[in-house]
């Protein structure tokens, strides 16, 4: 009868010891599991900004990697470069304006190219003639695999007459470099050695 008890005694203590050791595991479990959501949710909130709109209400706005939108920007600037360079109109001061702001999106090889067609008398033709010019970018491929970053624009270039309409073939090439983000220069790159690969007629219509 003793031992009998005894060997009961030795059960309910395995079995004591068992539902701790399961009750430790589901305990371990549980904060572990506890530790891992709360690390998740500490990160999806890190890449969340909150602004408060006149102290009023509350905005969520997404923060990204702005690496992600490096291609997107780089692509923009040497768009808006090269709207702005070569869209003319037949007035000085609109000219310049243009100019001037493309200007800040470039080194001074922009201001060098500018300098030599206007010393060949380019845009006071164009103001004589009573010219307008535009442009319609195809492509802007750029390469980011090596800094600075080589660019090259695929363009048709319009020059627009009272008589004629002419078609050109505009092609360029540049260099991009990370610079200061401002008003001016909002993608923050610089466009440098700019050069005119080919800019050549293929089409003239009579008007």
């Amino acid at each position: 009868m003793e031992f009998k008890t005894l060997r009961n005694i030795e059960n309910s203590f395995r079995q004591i010891r068992l539902y701790a050791i399961v009750f430790a595991a589901l305990c371990i479990s549980i904060v572990g599991f506890t530790i891992w959501r709360s690390y998740h949710f500490a990160e999806e909130q890190r890449q969340k900004i909150y602004v408060l709109d006149n102290g009023k209400s509350l905005m969520l706005a997404l923060s990204q990697d702005a690496s992600i939108n490096r291609p997107v920007e780089a692509r923009e600037h040497v768009r808006r470069f090269h709207e702005l360079f070569f869209t003319l109109a037949p007035n000085k001061d609109a000219i310049e304006s243009n100019m001037k702001r493309a200007f800040n999106l470039a080194d001074k090889s922009a201001f060098d190219y500018y300098k030599d067609l206007s010393e060949k008398g380019y845009y006071s033709r164009i103001i004589s003639g009573n010219v307008q010019q535009r442009i319609e970018i195809d492509s802007v491929v750029c390469n980011f695999e090596t800094y600075p970053y080589t660019v090259r624009a695929y363009a048709k270039q319009f020059i627009i007459r009272s008589s004629n309409l002419t078609k050109r073939n505009l092609i360029t090439s540049c260099y991009l470099l990370n610079s200061v983000r401002s008003d001016d220069n909002p993608q923050g790159f610089t466009i440098e050695k700019f050069t005119v690969l080919e800019n050549k007629d293929i089409e003239s219509i009579e008007r």
